[in-house]
């Protein structure tokens, strides 16, 4: 199931902006600047960015960090009481490991035209072929989050 809101559910709102900081901070570390959070019963537990350049693994996105870092915190790889908020929609990978940990809702920013999995170029979020599905919300805050991905490559080229 995918809804699209216009930013009026504040505590999204609010979330996504942590998800803006962490995305700005990969930015100045020369990151593609994709932040991610994930929330349970209202607080955050985890908030990270991209680190691919930084440690050299191309796994290191924002989402699946974050949801390494989440897992932690809660105990268990299961998290379907979180809810994942990414300024990117997310790609395969990162789609598949919000599937892996069950998660409970994933709300994404700006779409994904290259690489995204939960609804521009696939939705792995509601594929019944799978185990478990899971809610998403798009276009939160998308055009901060699409401006900072348009300003980091502008700058590059």
């Amino acid at each position: 199931m995918i809804s699209e809101v216009a930013d009026t559910d504040n505590r999204l709102h609010e979330w996504m902006g942590l998800a803006l900081l962490e995305a700005e901070t990969a930015s100045i570390d020369g990151e593609v600047p994709v932040g991610a959070v994930v929330v349970v019963e209202g607080l955050v537990v985890a908030r990270r960015h991209n680190e691919r350049e930084a440690t050299g693994d191309p796994t290191a996105h924002a989402e699946v960090l974050a949801i390494r870092d989440a897992a932690a915190v809660v105990g268990s790889w299961r998290l379907s009481d979180a809810t994942l908020l990414v300024t990117l929609e997310p790609c395969p990978m990162c789609a598949g490991a919000a599937w892996a940990a069950r998660m409970g809702h994933v709300v994404w920013g700006t779409a994904n035209n290259d690489a995204g999995a939960l609804g521009s170029l696939y939705n792995l979020s509601a594929d019944p072929r799978l185990n478990h599905e899971y809610p998403i919300t798009t276009g939160v805050r998308a055009e901060e989050c699409s401006a900072l991905l348009v300003n980091f490559f502008a700058n590059r080229r």
